[in-house]
């Protein structure tokens, strides 16, 4: 059997800071490897989940120049949480005005979950800027998906539900979303804690090959619970994308742009029919369906297949 291939040494940023997006948001971009390399827009989750260190080693810090940011409310960027004008059209705006503000031409896009969204949403608005596309677990932001993760989990992780759920009325179960914004929305510094622990436990338990209801959350990691649960449950309510306003139902306008997908099998949280239906009508994307993987693209085979096709991005790149 093959070795699985590991991660990039961890590297340090050459360049970073903050950009006022708005009169409201202040975005914290980094910029990591070679500065005159391959332009890579690395796309985090969530929403709401920030960028973290091991994102920028899916590269090779000599061929690529690896741009992150943490979006509006989230990670390092200001103000912390925040819903007031955080939208998907305010994020691609955003992605457009960093390109600009790092006088980068055009660059790949990769993205994983939430971030496979954002990808495919910033393409469609500036489909020549991106190069290719390298995405992760496909959502696709629409209200089955939604659904899914708040009640069909239940039946293959009952017990990290029933903790997700442990402190929601019984005659509450139909809505918990509204539950879970209202309680997130709470005055009570308590309540809103307790609420964010709870939303980010759950999807962290669900996220690995096999499910861990015994997830807890830990004191530093408090305020990027609360960012995410409040930055997600605002986007699960008002931002469902289904009919017209359906990603699907504007691919095809660029499906002549290059995409490699990697999804697992038992992916939990964004199961593999999102994905399918992306491939349906991207028929030349590069679909890579991985039996022994689940959500995380720290699962070996997720991360193994990632770095393969970044390696092969860099060598088509020497060789052309």
């Amino acid at each position: 059997m093959q070795d699985l291939l590991e991660l990039y040494p961890v590297i340090d940023p050459y360049a970073s800071g903050f950009l006022q997006v708005s009169d409201v948001h202040n975005i914290y971009w980094e910029q990591c490897g070679n500065p005159d390399g391959i332009p890579v827009l690395i796309l985090h989750g969530g929403p709401g989940e920030g960028c973290s260190q091991f994102h920028r080693r899916f590269f090779d810090p000599q061929i690529f120049r690896i741009i992150l940011f943490d979006q509006r409310g989230c990670g390092r960027s200001s103000p912390h949480g925040c819903l007031i004008d955080n939208t998907p059209d305010a994020l691609v705006k955003d992605i457009e005005a960093l390109r600009h503000h790092l006088e980068i031409d055009k660059w790949h896009l990769f993205g994983g979950s939430w971030g496979s969204t954002l990808a495919l949403l910033y393409t469609l608005k500036h489909s020549e800027q991106v190069l290719s596309m390298i995405l992760r677990g496909i959502f696709l932001l629409q209200k089955s998906e939604i659904d899914w993760f708040l009640y069909g989990l239940k039946h293959f992780a009952p017990e990290a539900w029933g903790n997700f759920t442990a402190n929601i009325p019984a005659k509450k179960h139909k809505k918990i979303l509204e539950w879970y914004v209202k309680a997130l929305d709470s005055a009570d510094k308590a309540t809103q804690k307790a609420a964010a622990a709870k939303w980010f436990c759950y999807e962290s338990a669900c996220a690995t090959f096999h499910p861990n209801p015994n997830i807890t959350l830990t004191p530093d990691m408090e305020n990027q619970a609360i960012a995410m649960a409040r930055i997600e449950t605002h986007y699960f309510k008002k931002f469902c994308m289904d009919g017209r306003k359906s990603i699907l139902s504007k691919l095809s306008k660029i499906k002549h742009i290059p995409l490699s997908i990697v999804q697992g099998q038992y992916d939990l949280i964004c199961p593999p029919l999102s994905a399918q239906s992306v491939v349906d009508i991207w028929a030349d994307a590069q679909y890579y369906l991985l039996n022994n993987a689940g959500h995380s693209m720290l699962d070996p085979e997720i991360k193994n297949k990632l770095l393969t096709i970044t390696y092969k991005l860099a060598e088509d790149y020497k060789t052309a």
